[in-house]
């Protein structure tokens, strides 16, 4: 019998040792979505579900390291980037993935844990926007974190066009603010190609256990993206796996539990 291949895809992010996000999330909803997926660590967080108690940022050499074992062997056919914690960090992603000419290249702005632990260092948010984003095929921020990138209050769907735009204005092909905190139109996402508007409306699941849900949804686009769906369709795809997980998202630990990357196997 002739021997399988899957499509190769790369997150670049920090560990959760709770397992719930970062790496560990990545790599459990980028398989979910059927591609094989590979890992270079930037960081490593001591996590659970109730708080992030440290981080340890890893030297830019062995960073590098990674991305060279990596490149050198694989055939990526997406990235994912999350946590990269610090401007030299950024600096070295952005300089590497602008090497390998990455095309379908998923930015998601990581700044702060779900339990509110600053991840991204501020001078290194100025780096992200000038250095990752004009390298990006779509960022994917949350609305906290549209909101500082944007400068501008978001309340709505009207506000989010506006940041949009904003953000759009930094170099990447796509924006897609997710609004699953928006307070009026819950569970809805805008995209936005510098030109046109596509909403995403799904379903509010109200559960406290959501950790890790912007890392499992950049992930599951990049998987997508890579097996070679459009980018409205990626999304879409996204959005729904997503959504399920969070349906059957797990009462594990004492704060706010992880997502279900695996739902479709429970018996």
């Amino acid at each position: 019998m002739a021997a399988r291949t899957l499509k190769q895809v790369l997150t670049i992010a920090g560990s959760d040792s709770g397992g719930g996000a970062g790496i560990q999330a990545d790599l459990k909803s980028m398989s979910a979505n059927g591609v094989f997926a590979m890992s270079v660590i930037t960081a490593v967080t001591a996590q659970n579900t109730e708080d992030v108690t440290d981080v340890f940022e890893l030297p830019t050499s062995i960073i590098a390291s990674q991305l060279d074992a990596v490149f050198d062997d694989f055939e990526v056919s997406a990235v994912k980037t999350g946590m990269l914690s610090s401007t030299a960090i950024v600096e070295l992603v952005a300089k590497m993935l602008a090497i390998q000419k990455v095309t379908n290249l998923v930015v998601d702005p990581v700044m702060i844990s779900k339990s509110g632990r600053a991840l991204l260092k501020p001078d290194a948010i100025d780096a992200l926007k000038k250095l990752l984003f004009p390298l990006a095929l779509i960022v994917t921020p949350n609305i906290h974190e549209a909101q500082q990138l944007s400068g501008i209050a978001i309340s709505n769907l009207a506000d989010a066009r506006r940041a949009a735009k904003i953000i759009h204005g930094f170099g990447s092909q796509y924006v897609l603010i997710k609004g699953g905190h928006l307070l009026t139109e819950r569970a809805t996402d805008l995209l936005y190609d510098g030109r046109f508007f596509n909403i995403y409306k799904g379903e509010f699941i109200d559960t406290p256990h959501t950790h890790g849900t912007g890392c499992t949804f950049a992930s599951a686009l990049a998987a997508q993206l890579a097996r070679g769906k459009a980018v409205t369709d990626a999304v879409q795809a996204a959005k729904t796996y997503l959504t399920e997980t969070i349906r059957h998202s797990l009462a594990i630990g004492h704060g706010t539990g992880p997502t279900n990357h695996f739902y479709f196997l429970e018996t």
